[in-house]
């Protein structure tokens, strides 16, 4: 249901995808939400996506009195460039599908796409945690590990879509031979991606190689405060691996601020540790950008979602 009352104002919409839920937000001009509503997922029926989605906007039509709004969509995955077909591990019934195509079919307006993490930075450089910095990167660790980078507030996609995928990057040699790992397949085709490792199911993997055992990345936590010493293994593991991961991210684009997001953006203590631990991969003289939690939390796919549909 929605929460919150219908605003007469011009509205945009935003949806996010993801592999459990879907998120519809309605944004006014000034971006202030006036309308949420989230549905779960249908996984596995491509129709039944298809179909929600299309229910979804048409609800919010008739509530808001807004039929016709824009709508900016955030998909999970990859968007072939040349044929237009998508490919999403998180929701499998996209994969070989051209949702673009056939979203605008059904919904007869101005559709606008992007990806999901990259919405996720969008939202935190307009009046997120990023609002005022010249540049930022937006680093999801929730089930993979991804993001989008802003520079001056607009997204920089690249040429296949893909800036900010720093997920599939591979962890380097020296790492894997100091904590003893092993090089993991990922469900992107490659082998020993750095998102194998520092996600939230990444930090659970490292928990079973060194011997534990969990069902989410939660249960590692609170294991280590309790004094499990493979827990503690686990997570100086994870962290000397995330800190090398976001290094390479500041050599790269010298962002002038990290804004975390998913799941492990939530545990407080991480963000004492990080920077020592981003430092400690980085040359004299090369200073740590600031490491931030969200704003908007596990709801700015969709509030970055309603800013690509924007005027």
């Amino acid at each position: 249901m929605a929460d919150a009352a219908p605003c007469a104002a011009a509205l945009n919409y935003g949806i996010d995808i993801g592999g459990t839920k879907i998120e519809l937000v309605a944004c006014d001009a000034a971006l202030e939400v006036r309308h949420r509503r989230r549905i779960a997922t249908p996984q596995g029926d491509y129709a039944g996506f298809l179909a929600a989605l299309e229910a979804l906007v048409a609800d919010a039509d008739a509530e808001l009195g807004s039929a016709g709004a824009a709508v900016g969509i955030a998909l999970p995955g990859v968007r072939d460039r040349r044929s237009g077909l998508q490919l999403s591990a998180n929701v499998p019934s996209l994969t070989g599908r051209n949702v673009a195509a056939d979203l605008q079919a059904r919904l007869r307006r101005p559709l606008f796409f992007g990806n999901d993490l990259q919405c996720f930075a969008l939202s935190e450089a307009h009046g997120g945690a990023a609002e005022g910095y010249p540049s930022m990167f937006g680093a999801i660790l929730g089930t993979g590990a991804g993001g989008g980078y802003c520079l001056h507030g607009r997204l920089v996609t690249g040429f296949n879509s893909l800036a900010g995928e720093w997920g599939h990057w591979s962890v380097p040699a020296h790492l894997v031979q100091r904590h003893g790992l092993a090089i993991l397949d990922c469900a992107c085709g490659l082998r020993g991606c750095v998102e194998r490792y520092v996600s939230g199911s990444g930090l659970v993997a490292l928990y079973r190689h060194f011997g534990g055992e969990a069902a989410e990345a939660g249960e590692v936590f609170a294991r280590a405060d309790a004094g499990d010493a493979r827990a503690q293994q686990a997570l100086a593991a994870h962290l000397d691996l995330l800190g090398h991961s976001l290094a390479a991210l500041v050599l790269a684009l010298d962002p002038h601020v990290i804004v975390l997001g998913g799941g492990l953006s939530q545990h407080a203590p991480l963000y004492e540790v990080l920077p020592a631990a981003v430092a400690a991969h980085l040359f004299n003289g090369v200073q740590v950008p600031p490491i931030v939690p969200p704003r908007f939390g596990d709801a700015g796919g969709a509030r970055g979602a309603a800013l690509l549909a924007l005027p």
